[in-house]
């Protein structure tokens, strides 16, 4: 240690190559290379930044517009496939899986969740039609019909279009619970029938 309280620097035989030609205040640079995965790196950006140019600037690339319109069209043709899929009433998987006392229980928290406001708690109707008695306003009475009519609604008479919000399954079970809503004596009476007389239809 020198009287003026410094320490010589310590550099080692493969750096004095490195060492750089000048001196501030004692303490002196070594110019090490750029490690070869950072300068690889660099270079990688800046060949894709010039291709991507390239390719969007000059040789017909999408612009973000015409991006924006490919997907929109695939998403719509997703949707309008999966709005076929959500049409077809399955008979045999209702009748295996949702016409089931498990399905039917389903269905009523569903019908409770989506449906009491307009058609009252068990079906007796309200701003909606009674549904326990064996007048159909929009549906025939059967599973299917009424499923179409959850599904699809009816804008003109004031039913909304379910399939747009809940699950298929979901329209499986609320078909079940209305279905089992057949009968259904309530005290003090349901609204006055409404529709078409169409007996009961398993």
């Amino acid at each position: 240690m020198s009287n003026d309280n410094k320490t010589e620097n310590l550099i080692l035989d493969d750096e004095k190559a490195l060492v750089l030609d000048h001196d501030y205040d004692g303490i002196q640079e070594l110019d090490h290379p750029l490690p070869s995965w950072w300068i690889a790196t660099f270079v990688g950006t800046v060949v894709f930044g010039v291709l991507y140019a390239i390719y969007y600037l000059w040789a017909g690339g999408p612009t973000l517009s015409e991006e924006y319109k490919t997907d929109m069209k695939k998403i719509s043709e997703a949707k309008a496939a999966l709005a076929k899929q959500v049409d077809v009433f399955d008979a045999e998987i209702y009748a295996k899986t949702w016409n089931t006392a498990e399905g039917i229980a389903k269905g009523k928290e569903v019908y409770t969740e989506n449906c009491m406001t307009c058609h009252e708690e068990n079906g007796k109707g309200d701003i909606g039609p009674n549904l326990t008695d064996e007048y159909w306003l929009l549906a025939k009475g059967t599973p299917e019909s009424i499923y179409a009519i959850v599904n699809k609604g009816n804008e003109d008479n004031g039913m909304p279009a379910w399939g747009e919000v809940i699950s298929k399954d979901d329209m499986y079970a609320a078909t079940a619970y209305v279905m089992s809503l057949y009968g259904f004596k309530h005290e003090g009476g349901a609204k006055e029938p409404q529709g078409e007389k169409i007996p009961k239809s398993e």
